[in-house]
């Protein structure tokens, strides 16, 4: 199985109401990088791309046949009380305070504008979590 470069083999597509939005939001709140974008006639994002450290994330505009739906999602950070500010600052809304947690990492999470969770996690340690 291959998967193309800066792909993994699973990897996270969303479908969300104001895609455009959406895309803003990884970029300015999360921190990601614009890898690419395909629109459909009417102007709406078809496809993007969003790089976020060694992760792309694909999204669209929902429509009929594929409904918006929100997600859970697992981002690991550098320094999570930063990042938390970040996504808050753009438009995130906090759903639990940046602590340090039993199994070694320092999380906090927020609810994006588009009803995602965003668990955003900073490894305190290089041990494995079990």
């Amino acid at each position: 199985m291959t998967a193309p470069a800066g792909f993994a083999t699973v990897t996270p597509y969303a479908f969300v109401d104001e895609a455009d939005a959406f895309v803003r939001f990884l970029i300015d709140g999360l921190g990601g990088e614009h890898v690419g974008v395909h629109y459909r006639p009417d102007g709406a994002i078809a496809n993007a791309q969003v790089r976020i450290g060694t992760a792309t994330m694909m999204v669209s505009e929902a429509s009929a046949d594929y409904p918006a739906m929100p997600a859970s999602y697992y981002l690991y950070v550098d320094d999570a009380d930063a990042a938390m500010a970040r996504a808050i600052e753009a438009g995130a809304t906090s759903i639990m305070a940046v602590e340090d947690m039993p199994y070694d990492d320092r999380q906090g999470g927020i609810r994006d504008a588009h009803g995602n969770i965003w668990w955003i996690s900073q490894r305190l340690t290089d041990a494995p979590y079990y």
